[in-house]
């Protein structure tokens, strides 16, 4: 098999470059993925810089991936050649654990992740577990899919998992890919979806996206207002910061709960007596599984629930990083691995 082109690091702090990489043979249950499109998420930045102690280089980052199995190795039965699939953050488990064998494989503690794990999708091609593969639907479009395996999976089963009634108030704070996306299933999924978020400059698109109601966080304490309109049932941050959590806690409906899916490492103070009180619950949340992922990109082609993406070459990925670092994308970032 020829050499494939691969955005690597080869020491900690060094830039990624383009190596041409001999692929390894497959091992059993392992698949050969040709890359179409792979996303760039903040978690990458930190895999880029390559810093962990324990790293072992070279280092291909990378775990928002969708193409077209290639190859399949032994005791593979479901998939086949030419098959379309999408990888995420989940790229794989034990199958024996406690956990896995509960259904729960997410908290595997040999839970694999592309570009950690192994080498990820920021290449033209990939060798994954297959348990690690969901089925793309058909019609759906690679670059669609890409983000579908990390930042849509993530805001989907968080959307999901509360069954909350129709009609619900949902609160989405922060900006980027991850609230895009929970805006829109939110609104299919039938909510009455607020967004949070700072500036008006965002309104117009979050309104579009299917938000009933804007608080422009820069103008109201977000809290405050979410009170104002009733509360809210379910507030889902999305933001890197924990720090403009606890007042907006105080936004929560009686019964209320605040899931994190973003975070930066921080605290968040919230009175004892509110939580007891209100019966209310705060609470994280951590992206899903292959079958998870399956389900949000069916869900996502059925209501037309599409990531809002900008497209980059594959051999552009330092200027990727670079851009988010800054916070200057204004959707996700998507390589073309063939471009």
């Amino acid at each position: 098999m020829p050499k494939y082109i691969a955005m690597q690091v080869s020491e900690s702090g060094a830039p990624l470059a383009a190596n041409l990489v001999q692929p390894a043979p497959l091992k059993s249950r392992e698949v050969r993925v040709e890359i179409a499109a792979s996303g760039v998420c903040h978690a990458d930045i930190g895999t880029a810089a390559a810093s962990g102690k324990h790293t072992v280089f070279p280092v291909t980052p990378g775990h928002e991936i969708a193409g077209t199995i290639a190859e399949i190795g032994e005791n593979v039965s479901r998939w086949t050649v030419g098959d379309r699939v999408a990888i995420g953050w989940f790229g794989g488990n034990c199958g024996d654990c406690a956990f896995c064998r509960a259904g729960d494989p997410v908290h595997c503690r040999e839970r694999k992740i592309p570009g950690v794990s192994y080498a990820g999708g920021w290449a033209q091609n990939i060798v994954v577990p297959a348990e690690a593969l969901a089925a793309i639907p058909d019609g759906m479009d690679f670059y669609e899919a890409a983000p579908m395996g990390c930042a849509g999976v993530t805001t989907f089963n968080a959307l999901r998992n509360l069954k909350l009634d129709p009609g619900a108030a949902v609160a989405v704070f922060g900006i980027g890919g991850l609230v895009r996306l929970a805006i829109q299933f939110a609104a299919k999924m039938g909510y009455r979806t607020i967004t949070i978020a700072r500036g008006l400059e965002r309104e117009e698109l979050a309104r579009q996206l299917g938000a009933n109601h804007y608080i422009d966080s820069n103008d109201l304490h977000p809290g405050q207002a979410l009170f104002e309109l009733g509360g809210a049932d379910l507030i889902l941050s999305t933001a890197s910061t924990t720090e403009p959590l606890s007042e907006l806690s105080t936004g929560l409906s009686i019964g209320g709960q605040l899931t994190i899916i973003g975070v930066d490492g921080g605290d968040i103070t919230v009175s004892a007596a509110q939580l007891m009180m209100n019966r209310q619950i705060i609470t994280g949340h951590l992206t899903g599984s292959a079958n998870d992922t399956e389900q949000t990109m069916k869900f996502a082609h059925l209501h037309g629930v599409k990531p809002l993406i900008e497209r980059m070459p594959l051999d552009q990925a330092n200027e990727a990083i670079a851009r988010i670092s800054a916070g200057k994308p204004r959707f996700r970032i998507v390589l073309e691995p063939n471009s």
